[in-house]
């Protein structure tokens, strides 16, 4: 396979959790935990690309590779282009995007959604998604769901309940008879080169309706590898209430990282 980069973007400033890369998770910061859980991965290289300085002198001790990058990039995404550039990728080299929120995620699924890209050499971007049982889910707009074609590649992103089964939602819409349904999981995989072009575009009409950013990718005709996590994808780090309960699970673990 490709060199695979696993590039963690930690922003100091949230509007929810101030500081929230540096959060205390019984010892130690939360980008730490999220770094040795990438590197528990088949990653050649982690990088914590990171627009403080704080967050860079919190990950030396564990002599971690620390990018410092500009600070008004407008998302996660032109953050790993600077970094692609500064380390002078080659075009084909992996790129994952593993968020700087996410102290439980596993190993398995970084590899498995690098997997995915490797195995598809016309997609620029691959990610994953799990099916939905609920209707609640399916519902919701802050649950982004995914369409995929035959090959497995996404036909469409929305926040909106898709697709609409228009025959049993009319008698039933509290009732899903299939397994239809995926959500979108937010880890991504990108080749470099991808990377290198995504920085000079405009977001695009659709993108800008649903404020999802991988349709921008779709609307310049590049493709993306959608995969069936092999595992459950535990929910990152959002608001006081998910640090509480990441906080439980880990001490519930024994403070397994």
């Amino acid at each position: 396979m490709n060199e695979v980069v696993v590039v963690i973007p930690a922003r100091y400033d949230s509007s929810r959790l101030p500081g929230k890369p540096l959060l205390d998770i019984h010892g130690e910061p939360m980008i730490a935990r999220v770094w040795r859980r990438a590197c528990q991965s088949g990653a050649t290289r982690v990088v914590v690309a990171t627009d403080d300085e704080r967050i860079a002198s919190a990950m030396r001790p564990y002599e971690a590779e620390v990018m410092l990058t500009e600070r008004d990039h407008p998302s996660g995404t032109d953050r790993l282009a600077e970094v692609a550039v500064r380390l002078g990728l080659d075009a084909d080299t992996i790129v994952v995007n593993v968020q700087g929120d996410e102290p439980l995620i596993p190993a398995s699924l970084i590899d498995q959604v690098a997997w995915r890209l490797a195995d598809d050499a016309s997609a620029s971007i691959a990610t994953l998604a799990e099916p939905i049982g609920d209707v609640e889910t399916l519902f919701n707009p802050n649950v982004v769901k995914v369409v995929r074609d035959l090959y497995g590649r996404a036909l469409y992103f929305s926040r909106a309940p898709v697709p609409w089964d228009r025959e049993s939602f009319a008698q039933r819409p509290d009732h899903l008879e299939t397994d239809a349904w995926l959500r979108h999981i937010g880890l991504y995989a990108y080749r470099a080169g991808f990377l290198a072009e995504y920085v000079d575009w405009l977001p695009s009409p659709l993108e800008q309706l649903e404020q999802l950013e991988q349709l921008r990718a779709m609307h310049h005709g590049h493709r993306i590898q959608v995969a069936l996590a092999c595992e459950a994808h535990p929910a990152g780090v959002d608001t006081q209430e998910d640090f509480e309960r990441v906080r439980r699970l880990i001490a519930e673990e024994g403070g397994a990282t």
